[in-house]
């Protein structure tokens, strides 16, 4: 998509270069952060898990001004700080948000027998349905960052037909696109910390699922697994309904439904990405709506920049207002 949108190249903070540095950033260095003053939605999902959603109203807030959802990415929930300043940002802009928790995750903590994954995109149509119900004629942006990227891209791509008519705009940030690859791309020694930080915080995740519902399925789980790679393979996959990792992996990646998006959609990556590797964007086709944007720096989900850009030094926040803010 080339329709003459500016997008202002991204200046690393002088002190934060590269993609390790970039990336702890976007964690320890947070930003001011707002208060939580949002209204809480449960949504009962067909299979009898539960989901919430967080809603932040601008004051005088009216249908015309649009609403956005906005999904986390692996480990995280409504309070991640990029889910709380883009949240406030959309916000200030007239926008309405809404910030899903996933199974099991934020205020959805033991309300789900079953995992979130990358391939949840029923979950995220469940979402836009019911913020379709509340907000019937507003026009509505789409936002997914890291494992929700793929989410987002899968919901839009893979039957565009079930989407609701009002979903005009969708961003994804550092998505991996092609799962497989980005999972074996964690087992090398410079990205093995990530991997096995991963897997302690999923880990933590299935003991209290288990504890909460002592009959929910485990797959083949005994032990914690050194890698993603293998706790996939044990127990997400089997738990949802694949055969394997792989085909998990083979059924969920959104790259085979990126040229079937026909929402005007943003992708957002970064060449030095240590979790999600460059490679994957190389060759991929996309649809005639769809801008893939690949900055030098950044890292994952970190994008600390410059002063002088933008108002503030997140680079990444800037940018998912710039494209709902067009298009909305």
């Amino acid at each position: 998509m080339d329709d003459g949108f500016l997008i202002p190249p991204f200046r690393p903070h002088a002190l934060l270069r590269g993609g390790h540095l970039q990336t702890l950033a976007g964690v320890y260095l947070p930003g001011k952060l707002r208060a939580y003053r949002a209204v809480a939605h449960s949504i009962v999902l067909d299979d009898g898990d539960t989901i919430f959603l967080h809603d932040d109203r601008p004051p005088g807030w009216k249908e015309a001004d649009g609403a956005a959802l906005l999904l986390h990415g692996l480990a995280g929930c409504h309070q991640s700080p990029y889910m709380i300043r883009a949240a406030a940002k959309l916000n200030d802009t007239g926008v309405r948000t809404f910030r899903m928790d996933h199974r099991g995750c934020g205020a959805g903590a033991g309300l789900a027998r079953f995992p979130y994954h990358a391939g949840r995109s029923d979950d995220a149509l469940a979402a836009l349905n019911r913020i379709s119900e509340m907000c019937p004629s507003a026009p509505l942006s789409l936002i997914g960052f890291s494992l929700s990227g793929n989410i987002v891209l899968k919901t839009v791509g893979e039957d565009p037909a079930l989407v609701p008519e009002t979903l005009k705009a969708v961003v994804a940030v550092n998505p991996p696109i092609d799962l497989s690859r980005c999972v074996r791309s964690l087992e090398r020694w410079a990205c093995r910390a990530y991997d096995r930080h991963f897997v302690k915080l999923l880990h933590q995740q299935v003991r209290q699922r288990q504890q909460e519902f002592p009959d929910a399925p485990v797959g083949r789980y005994l032990d914690r697994p050194r890698g993603l790679l293998a706790f996939d393979d044990q127990y997400t996959a089997l738990v949802s309904g694949f055969e394997s990792a792989e085909d998990y992996y083979a059924r969920c990646s959104s790259a085979v439904w990126l040229a079937d998006i026909r929402i005007p959609t943003l992708i957002l990556a970064a060449q030095d990405d240590p979790l999600i590797p460059v490679a994957v964007f190389e060759g991929v086709r996309t649809s005639s709506t769809t801008r893939l944007q690949i900055a030098e720096s950044g890292g994952h989900l970190g994008y600390v920049g410059r002063r002088g850009i933008d108002p503030d030094r997140r680079w990444m926040d800037w940018r998912i207002v710039d494209w709902v803010s067009r298009i909305v």
